[in-house]
């Protein structure tokens, strides 16, 4: 599965797994509050992420994710946007 197939996360093992697909390393070597940046996140790549993501049906805000490059901080924005998904 590439990073840009048309999936959103629904659990923070999935989100660690899509961004070590896009960054080309094991899920295992993503902490929860290693900073995404240096593990070689780009803006132009968590773009195309998020993208995949909306289109999968998960609408995140780029800059609240760019506030704080932490899977655990992306995490909670995401767990945020899928509960005001689920009760619409």
């Amino acid at each position: 599965m590439s990073p840009t197939t048309k999936t959103c996360p629904a659990t923070r093992e999935e989100m660690r797994a899509a961004l070590a697909r896009l960054l080309r390393m094991e899920a295992e070597e993503i902490g929860d509050d290693d900073n995404l940046a240096d593990l070689g996140l780009d803006s132009l790549r968590a773009m195309n992420l998020m993208l995949s993501w909306s289109e999968g049906g998960l609408e995140l805000d780029f800059a609240e994710l760019a506030e704080n490059l932490t899977l655990s901080a992306w995490w909670g924005v995401a767990e945020k946007a899928l509960a005001k998904r689920a009760h619409g």
